[in-house]
């Protein structure tokens, strides 16, 4: 009888161990498994995928280069939270997601992904791939027409993924950085 309730210790303290019991600041995503399996390309030309940035922590943002106000002000956010992991800085990849591909194209985002930090990955793709993958991340996405030209309406939010490339949390725009700061900590 002895031995049961030993095992049962021990199992439970494995258990308690697994990052799958995290608490979160943001929305917990774990246990709905979403897909985060991604072929699409850089903003400097090379073809990525999810599997590239296993063994890091990702944050993913989804929005499109001539955003008036949402977009450069979360990839300010970002490149502030990057700094302040400090010397775990290297552990985070930070990936923007256009969800204009007709007008984001390889050569737009090699200048606007890197005026905000150096380090960060804009990618893009066909407008299939994008639909697919705001269709995995149950991101909302619409072109509006305005005129001659058009507007993307789409939701924000930061999705962090672990180091296995699973989708763990989102943090809704206008999260306070500090919190974001600490769940990027908890999956380093």
């Amino acid at each position: 009888m002895n031995k049961f309730f030993v095992i049962l210790l021990l199992l439970s303290t494995l258990l308690s161990c697994s990052d799958n019991n995290l608490i979160f600041n943001g929305s917990n995503l774990t246990e709905a498994k979403f897909n985060s399996y991604f072929e699409l390309t850089s903003h400097k030309g090379e073809k990525k995928t999810t599997k590239d940035f296993k063994g890091k922590v990702v944050a993913i943002f989804f929005g499109f280069a001539s955003c008036p106000d949402i977009c450069p002000t979360t990839m300010i956010e970002l490149k502030n939270i990057k700094s302040q992991l400090g010397k775990n800085s290297d552990k985070l990849e930070v990936l923007f997601v256009s969800l204009d591909p007709e007008r984001d194209t390889q050569e737009l985002l090699s200048a606007f992904i890197p005026s905000f930090d150096s380090s960060f990955i804009g990618l893009t793709g066909s407008i299939e791939n994008i639909e697919k993958i705001t269709q995995q991340f149950k991101v909302y996405r619409k072109k509006v027409i305005q005129g001659d030209s058009y507007t993307i309406d789409h939701s924000s939010g930061i999705y962090l993924l672990d180091k296995e490339g699973m989708i763990r949390v989102r943090h809704p725009y206008g999260s306070e950085i500090q919190l974001i700061v600490e769940d990027i900590e908890k999956l380093i």
